[in-house]
């Protein structure tokens, strides 16, 4: 039987149930956290990913993959602390989330060296913990595919083929870096049925994602309520025709919501919202408003539920 690792430990796959395949318990910049702790409320944030967590197993949610990497404040022990609490279990990741930079410790080592510390992650454990990495995150964004986003592309594949581990790929479908990023994977020799790419719910560019899919990855249209990117009526006439066309296997989908995020100061959030800029953000909100709305369309039934929320988080962690 196939296992997946989590905070909690090793989990056979078939008791996954339910899953949310993007969510972040936290989102920090993991440097200002460190150098001023006092600026973050350490309760107030727990309390939130509580809430999160909660709202989500109330709709039947048994399993919530956390792609938080380095630069994204990645603790485990506080990840542990949410799934103890909440019952839900959470996936954890090594990687490197970065739009471009990299610390002088790894712009000065080379990409076997970055694929050496995430091994470790997946072999050994995370963060001196025996919390072990399921899964493998890299991200490329508004400046591409820059040389230091293929050398961590290129490290996050080594580690793969190495470890067996499976990538999942922010992308930036506006400017175009999926297929590179797939390329990358495909030069290195990965096997592309253990990609995702994900944030490709940011376009209604139908052709841009179809060339994904023929590739082989998985694609995620992760990103509900964040209108931002793509208001999500576009989101869900664009997943509704995907379901028509039948690539439902092919399909993962989510929210991206982050339970807090430091990004902003606090009175930024309600500007998003009052500008529509973001909407009714949450960790339920493809259960309030997108299944329903895909289910009246006649797109979505019970076994195709079951595909996209059940099987394709399944089949990605396992294989």
């Amino acid at each position: 039987m196939p296992t997946v690792e989590t905070v909690q430990g090793s989990l056979d796959a078939d008791e996954l149930g339910l899953v949310l395949v993007h969510e972040h318990v936290r989102f920090r910049d993991e440097a200002v956290a460190a150098q001023w702790p006092d600026r973050y409320d350490e309760d107030a944030a727990l309390k939130a990913a509580l809430e999160a967590v909660v709202a989500a197993k109330a709709k039947g949610v048994q399993t919530i993959v956390d792609p938080t990497a380095m630069f994204g404040g990645r603790d485990v022990r506080f990840m542990k602390t949410v799934a103890e609490q909440t019952g839900v279990r959470i996936v954890p990741c090594t990687g490197i989330y970065s739009y471009d930079h990299l610390p002088h410790y790894f712009e000065n080592r080379d990409a076997d060296v970055m694929a050496e510390h995430f091994v470790s992650d997946i072999e050994g454990g995370i963060q001196g913990t025996d919390i072990k990495a399921a899964f493998l995150k890299c991200a490329a964004d508004a400046a591409g595919v820059t040389e230091n986003i293929e050398k961590i592309h290129r490290a996050v594949a080594r580690a793969s083929i190495q470890t067996g581990a499976p990538i999942m790929a922010h992308s930036m479908p506006a400017v175009v870096t999926g297929p590179r990023q797939v390329e990358i994977f495909e030069e290195e020799g990965v096997d592309l049925a253990r990609v995702q790419i994900a944030h490709c719910g940011d376009t209604d560019d139908l052709d841009y994602i179809e060339g994904l899919i023929a590739k082989g990855v998985y694609v995620g249209l992760d990103r509900y309520g964040l209108e931002m990117y793509l208001p999500m009526d576009r989101r869900n006439a664009t997943t509704a025709e995907l379901l028509r066309r039948g690539h439902a296997e092919r399909l993962m989908v989510s929210q991206d919501f982050c339970a807090t995020i430091d990004w902003f100061p606090p009175e930024a959030a309600e500007a998003f919202m009052t500008s529509g800029a973001i909407r009714n953000w949450s960790m339920t909100l493809v259960f309030d408003e997108v299944v329903p709305a895909l289910r009246e369309q006649g797109v979505l039934d019970d076994a195709t539920f079951q595909t996209i929320f059940v099987e394709n988080p399944r089949r990605w962690l396992t294989a």
